[in-house]
């Protein structure tokens, strides 16, 4: 979670939403990314997004079987459909988003009878750094 975090504050440095993701398969870094949205003029840009595409063609395959994901923000309807859609095994996630996650919020993803591929997911690890990070941020934008 650390290197997620310090990839969130790059992001932040760089005007974008400070989210970071790893996505790591047997203890070793396959991708890494944080929000590129409005660097990339590109809506579909969060950081699990980039970091899942990333890890696919590290990988040279569509299912990232085996992989994890570790990402600053609980992720949302978009980024959870594309974890499920990639095979993910594991996602940790650090601080919850009552207002856009879908993991333990909003639609619960996850659980919904036509998921078709289900996670493990831990929540919380790095919470309150995470927090304290999209806090700072918008705090400046306000």
């Amino acid at each position: 979670m650390r290197l997620a975090l310090d990839l969130a504050d790059r992001a932040a440095i760089d005007g974008e939403v400070p989210v970071g993701a790893v996505v790591i398969r047997d203890g070793a870094v396959i991708a890494t990314s944080a929000n590129t949205m409005r660097t990339a003029n590109d809506p579909t840009a969060h950081a699990e997004i980039v970091a899942i595409r990333a890890a696919a063609e590290a990988l040279a395959q569509p299912r990232l079987d085996g992989c994890d994901l570790w990402v600053t923000l609980e992720p949302c309807a978009m980024c959870a459909g594309a974890i499920a859609h990639a095979r993910i095994a594991r996602v940790y996630y650090a601080a919850a988003d009552p207002k856009g996650g879908a993991v333990e919020h909003g639609p619960h993803f996850f659980t919904q009878p036509t998921c078709h591929h289900r996670p493990e997911v831990y929540a919380g690890i790095g919470a309150e750094e995470a927090a304290l990070q999209l806090r700072a941020f918008f705090a400046e934008r306000r």
